[in-house]
C-alpha cells in the first residue's frame, strides 16, 4: 500500500498525524501534513486507513496497488 497527501487539500487538521504519527508528520513551515514514507509498512496499514477516512478534507491518497 502506498500513501501521499495532497498538498492542496491539506488544511494542517493533525488528525493523520494524532491517527498514524509513525506514518505522518506537519512541516514546520505551513503545518500542513505529508507522508513520511510513500511506501506503508504492512503494521501500519490500518492506522494509515483510519486517518485518510478521518480526514475532513480528503487530502489523504491510499493507493492499494504496491506494483
Amino acid at each position: 500500500m502506498r500513501v501521499r497527501v495532497d498538498s492542496g487539500r491539506c488544511q494542517g487538521h493533525m488528525l493523520c498525524t494524532m491517527l498514524a504519527p509513525d506514518s505522518f508528520r506537519l512541516s514546520d513551515d505551513d503545518g500542513y501534513a505529508s507522508a513520511v514514507d510513500e511506501l506503508v509498512p504492512a503494521d501500519r496499514e490500518a492506522d494509515v486507513l483510519e486517518a485518510s477516512e478521518a480526514c475532513p478534507e480528503h487530502a489523504i491518497i491510499v493507493d492499494h496497488d504496491d506494483g
